[in-house]
């Protein structure tokens, strides 16, 4: 199913602290491409990645229109009310280029290990639904009442909202089975998913199913909700990753993807500013074009 969504595309940068000047470059370098967001991993565990909410304030400092957004925050290790503030103030300062891609947490061990509380799958789903929750209550600066939640994991009493970001920041979530896909259909702006840990076609038709189903028993549209994709790959027909070869392949590959399947943001994993560049400059705007007239003149693509 197209959703019908205007096509994006972004980077997805390893955060990598031996060289912090490559990830700033790469990040200017999605933004010279045309790419609409840079994204970068969040795992505060590991020593050798900088700090991510550091990063992306730096990196909003010294670009000027790409958005910016973590891939995905790592929840556990992230206080939901700091965070909503945090978000808000990042959305302000860099006008509205800010979005929040969430997740429900992984790798338990060293998330102990830096004083978070481990919590099994069904809690964590559980956990996120409560920082959503508690993360809109802190931006909707236009209700008066007294801010409350009392959640089995997340509680506040009496917080004062605010403030307000400067455009709605969408809620990302990363999402693989039905309950958090269900989270997604009931609470998110957008499932974000990677290629990579997709077996077949099947997932991804099961993953949107869901979601659409827990939407409408929601009272929300399906279309309503983007849906992302992490994506890696190369310009070499000898190449690993899920795609690979010319411009002209990729964009065969992709076009089914969101034609058939819905996708409309696709997010590229590289710590490369040729193939940054190449997918920005090349990719992009054929797949753009080849969408658009099958949207005018659906085919067997759709």
């Amino acid at each position: 199913m197209d959703y019908g969504h205007d096509l994006q595309f972004g980077s997805f940068i390893s955060p990598t602290s031996a060289a912090p000047h490559n990830v700033v470059a790469l990040a200017k370098a999605s933004e010279s491409a045309g790419l609409n967001l840079a994204t970068f991993q969040d795992h505060p565990y590991q020593s050798a990645f900088l700090d991510t909410w550091t990063l992306m304030a730096y990196i909003a400092a010294q670009t000027e229109r790409i958005h910016i957004s973590a891939n995905v925050l790592n929840l556990p290790l992230r206080p939901p009310a700091v965070t909503a503030r945090a978000a808000a103030s990042l959305d302000l300062l860099s006008e509205g280029r800010f979005e929040l891609g969430l997740g429900a947490g992984a790798f338990w061990d060293a998330i102990e290990a830096m004083g978070g509380r481990r919590l099994a799958p069904g809690q964590a789903v559980s956990a996120l639904e409560e920082a959503i929750e508690v993360i809109r209550g802190i931006w909707d600066i236009g209700d008066t009442s007294r801010f409350r939640v009392a959640g089995s994991f997340y509680q506040v009493d009496g917080a004062k909202r605010g403030p307000a970001p400067a455009h709605e920041i969408a809620i990302w979530l990363g999402a693989y089975k039905p309950r958090m896909l269900r989270l997604v259909g009931r609470a998110a702006d957008g499932w974000l998913p990677s290629l990579g840990y997709m077996k077949s076609d099947d997932d991804l038709a099961n993953g949107n199913a869901i979601i659409d189903e827990q939407a409408l028993a929601s009272d929300r549209r399906p279309t309503d909700i983007r849906r992302l994709l992490n994506i890696g790959g190369t310009f070499d027909a000898a190449g690993e990753g899920p795609i690979t070869g010319t411009p002209e392949q990729w964009v065969e590959k992709l076009a089914p993807l969101t034609l058939q399947h819905g996708f409309s943001t696709f997010i590229l994993a590289s710590d490369e500013a040729s193939t940054i560049e190449r997918f920005g400059s090349e990719v992009a705007p054929a797949l753009r074009e080849l969408v658009a007239a099958e949207r005018r003149t659906p085919s067997s693509l759709a």
